[in-house]
């Protein structure tokens, strides 16, 4: 059993506290992972009941991105395994820092546990395909040179997430449910900062005497929370999927490269990625008024011939994430600008039609599958997908993705889907070593919540990061911290859990300013136009001035509420509010840096590229054009760390970025590393 213990505070009110080795905030496929590993490094160094000294925490066993959120046949990538294409971990890792702002330590162990983690996967139960001599086939996915992606379906990420929770269940560890985040507690070791436990919410107790606060106490820490989903008002991030990167930023960890998120097409109505097949079928594209009239063709004006728009819908399959490298000249990221400018300028809704094929422009050639361009027509031919109309190539070549929009009520064999550009993911987060340690000993960061990406990443490459991270870091633990259980509530952390209900007593009675759900929604708008895929030096700065604002509104009390419900979410919109003012401040840092147009954003400057004539800038009456990537920011990656909470203020420090290691040590030394420890010191 978890040891127990309870802290009675001066109200007479009583905290329960848990006492562990290793706490795992987050239950997604990262999480999970990691939880198994430990055990499996505890029970090797033989460890009595390991179970007991692990605990997963989550605000929700089937909440988060990893259960929730998906594509076509949602990609996972690793090392290649195709029977007639070569690979190398080295290669593998060069892939990953192609485009900047990625640390070469990182990448290489990436690379290298790839495939112990891809197999680690295929064992617990995830049905990866695998050919009749078991090789498990490849495809190329975006950024990918190689033929590294596979996939489980539309659904992998989930069930990564089920498989290994079952694992996690035969092996007995308990996972405490509905416990959201209010709190990293510090504690100060011979003057060494370290987060010694986690204050929750049980929201089962939200009612009794101290709101349902529950302590976690922890030797190590892992974080695998997830991305900060909401952050973003147009998001295709499950509902569900808040994000904690605010309370870590408050704890004393830095991030890095939080300018970098990826954008992309998705389904609005119901939150889904509409990457892969959906677009190689390519389907027809159209906008309405707000009130669903007025039909209109809107990319066909932009495009030369039908063929070519066709050709362009057809590569948004595979060129998925908006890449501002990719729209002069008519490329396919052009279709993302005018979906934004059809939906943020001109206040109209776009919507996808499987049921009919492209519709051509005024004096423009009729649609014809045969006249596509080599690339996209050779595809649909090798895969038999020559069928009359979108939904029938789709029906032919992944009926698993038209089932998963019936599952949640929405036909797409006869109803158009209404989409956007998402915010989807985020490639930045918060700084690891090699380990995946953060800055503070003995707290990790793990999945989207660790900032292991660069400027842009090979789909589905965020996957395999989640699982290596996993294990590197349970690895880390049990060689080199242990496995002790912490001991009995340190008086620091007592003080800190009564300063928190004190606060929390004064919020509850608070009637002054704006609910917690008119914070949230205002921190959502800023983000989604301010810090989304289109960016603007003077327009940033101005909302990073409204989120400190507002953020120091939050901090000192200034809140409506009226029920312990919205005290939560008040507590949640404080957070959040800091995030939200630390992104801002890191893409204003970046933009007075000159950094231009990278990754999945593009950055409006009039002396740019001129998008087209007819897409003009309602604010300035001029064209639309942006400026290119300064690819010298490449080579340093920006590391942000709180300065003062008071002022809401941040400290920015350029780093250089790692590179790949080169290592060519004879086998022996390699083994003599390994038996003494020292390769976790190296």
């Amino acid at each position: 059993m978890i040891r127990q213990s309870v802290l009675r505070l001066d109200s007479g009110a009583e905290v329960p506290v848990y006492h562990l080795n290793t706490v795992i905030v987050g239950s997604g496929a990262a999480g999970m992972n990691c939880a198994v590993h430990l055990y499996e490094f505890f029970e090797q160094k033989g460890v009595s009941n390991p179970q007991d000294r692990i605990a997963v925490v989550t605000a929700g066993v089937g909440l988060g991105a990893s259960r929730m959120s998906g594509s076509d046949k949602q990609t996972y990538y690793k090392l290649g395994t195709s029977p007639s294409v070569a690979d190398s971990a080295l290669d593998f890792a060069r892939t990953l820092t192609a485009f900047g702002c990625m640390h070469g330590d990182v990448a290489l162990a990436e690379a290298e546990s790839s495939l112990r983690e891809f197999y680690h996967l295929v064992q617990v139960g995830v049905p990866f395909p695998h050919d009749p001599e078991g090789a498990y086939i490849g495809y190329k996915t975006d950024h990918d040179p190689y033929e590294r992606a596979t996939s489980a379906g539309p659904k992998t990420s989930l069930y990564m997430s089920e498989c290994l929770q079952k694992q996690a269940e035969r092996y007995g560890i308990r996972v405490f449910d509905q416990q959201e985040v209010a709190k990293l507690i510090n504690v100060s070791d011979n003057g060494t900062k370290r987060i010694a436990g986690v204050l929750t919410f049980d929201k089962s107790r939200l009612d009794d005497p101290c709101c349902g606060l529950t302590l976690f106490l922890c030797e190590n820490l892992v974080l695998a929370a997830g991305g900060p989903g909401e952050l973003y008002e147009i998001s295709v991030y499950p509902p569900s999927q808040i994000g904690i990167h605010g309370l870590a930023l408050e704890a004393g960890l830095k991030a890095h490269n939080l300018t970098e998120s990826q954008f992309g097409l998705a389904s609005t109505k119901f939150r889904w990625n509409v990457s892969g097949t959906y677009m190689q079928v390519v389907p027809r594209i159209f906008s309405t008024d707000a009130s669903g009239g007025d039909e209109r063709e809107f990319l066909a004006p932009f495009f030369d011939t039908t063929a070519k728009m066709a050709t362009n819908i057809f590569l948004k399959g595979y060129q998925w994430p908006f890449d501002p490298q990719r729209i002069l000249n008519q490329q396919s990221s052009l279709i993302d600008v005018l979906v934004y400018y059809e939906t943020q300028i001109l206040g109209r809704k776009v919507y996808m039609d499987f049921t009919r094929n492209p519709v051509p422009g005024p004096g423009k050639e009729p649609f014809d599958l045969f006249a596509l361009e080599e690339e996209a027509l050779a595809y649909l031919r090798r895969n038999h997908a020559l069928q009359a109309t979108p939904i029938e190539r789709l029906e032919h070549m992944n009926p698993l993705a038209i089932e998963i929009y019936a599952e949640h009520g929405i036909d797409i064999r006869s109803e158009p889907l209404e989409i956007n550009v998402c915010a989807q993911h985020h490639n930045g987060g918060f700084v690891v070593d090699k380990w995946w340690q953060s800055n503070i000993p003995h707290t990790f960061v793990i999945g989207e919540m660790a900032g292991t990406h660069g400027v842009k990443r090979p789909g589905g490459s965020a996957l395999n990061s989640g699982q290596v991270g996993g294990l590197r870091a349970a690895e880390y633990i049990a060689n080199v911290y242990g496995c002790e259980v912490v001991g009995p509530v340190p008086p620091s952390v007592e003080v800190q859990v009564g300063e928190f209900v004190r606060s929390l007593s004064r919020l509850n009675s608070a009637r002054d300013g704006l609910t917690p759900s008119e914070a949230l929604s205002r921190i959502r708008r800023l983000m989604s136009m301010y810090g989304g895929h289109i960016r603007e030096y003077n327009a940033c700065k101005s909302a990073l001035s409204e989120a400190k604002e507002l953020y120091k509104q939050l901090q000192l009390g200034k809140v409506h509420i009226n029920s312990r419900a919205e005290l939560v979410q008040a507590c949640r919109a404080r957070h959040l509010a800091l995030t939200c003012a630390a992104f801002l401040d890191a893409i204003v840092e970046y933009l007075e840096q000159r950094g231009g147009s990278r990754g999945s954003f593009l950055v409006l400057r009039e002396d740019g590229f001129v998008i087209h004539p007819e897409l003009v800038n309602p604010a300035s009456g001029k064209p639309l054009a942006f400026a290119p990537e300064n690819e010298d920011l490449r080579a340093t990656i920006a590391e942000l760390e709180v300065s003062s909470l008071d002022e809401c203020s941040f400290r920015i420090t350029r780093v250089p970025v790692r590179p790949i290691p080169e290592r060519d040590e004879p086998f022996e030394l390699a083994w003599s590393a390994f038996r003494t420890g020292e390769v976790f010191t190296k």
